[in-house]
């Protein structure tokens, strides 16, 4: 299972108003470990950022007017992201971004990429209902790093942001489980006797049994809003 973990920063808060996109940042799971594979670009806005968002990322103008416009790296990020699933904090705000600035190169929406969305904050919310849920909150929470976190960076956030996750859906690894071959145990300086095949009891599970599984992947799909690892795992 492809994942990407995706974070950006901004020129301000609103993309109808005419803000840009001026960092994006990109990283990738795959069957819930990091792979290294990422993806990263500062992006020349062609408009400076608002007072506000300049306190919270701290990209000047300046430093941004010699780095590629949105034009020059969507293709790349397309097939970066093509038929992921994409974890975001807050997807709302990424996503109307990236949408707006697909649609202002006439293109399909960054939406219509992608294979689904999960929002960290509302699983969040859904977990820690009356708690604080920014990335910083959830950093504390789950025991992640982020003392080396001074300004809003958004491949720093992509960073944060998977881990979180992993450790706010840690009860959904794999069900494969990583045997390693060991030597055989012995008795007397001798080799036990391997046990025939024959002789192991398969005890099947019966319809209520399998019943009551379904029932529970139901009630993970409705979750996470979408089909839990254990359905994936088992499609394989």
């Amino acid at each position: 299972m492809r994942q990407i973990v995706l974070d950006t920063e901004t020129t301000g808060l609103n993309p109808r108003s005419g803000d840009r996109v001026i960092e994006i940042g990109c990283v990738e799971l795959m069957n819930r470990k990091l792979t290294g594979n990422n993806f990263h670009y500062y992006i020349n806005p062609e408009r400076d950022s608002e007072e506000g968002a300049l306190a919270v990322h701290g990209l000047t103008t300046e430093f941004l007017s010699d780095k590629p416009k949105f034009a020059e790296i969507v293709a790349e990020l397309r097939d970066y992201i093509s038929g992921a699933e994409v974890i975001i904090h807050n997807a709302p705000f990424d996503l109307g971004f990236l949408n707006a600035e697909f649609q202002r190169l006439e293109m399909p929406s960054f939406s219509e990429h992608i294979n689904s969305v999960i929002d960290t904050l509302v699983q969040a919310k859904e977990m820690h209902p009356g708690k604080r849920n920014s990335l910083d909150a959830l950093c504390d929470r789950y025991g992640v790093s982020n003392t080396h976190r001074k300004l809003h960076g958004a491949l720093l956030d992509a960073e944060l942001l998977a881990d979180v996750y992993l450790s706010m859906t840690r009860g959904q690894n794999s069900l494969s489980m990583d045997l390693e071959i060991e030597e055989a145990s012995t008795l007397d300086g001798h080799p036990l006797p391997l046990v025939p095949l024959a002789d192991i009891i398969i005890v099947q599970a019966s319809d209520t049994e399998l019943a009551e599984h379904e029932a529970m992947l139901a009630d993970l799909d409705k979750e996470v809003k979408g089909t839990c690892v254990w359905r994936t795992v088992a499609a394989v």
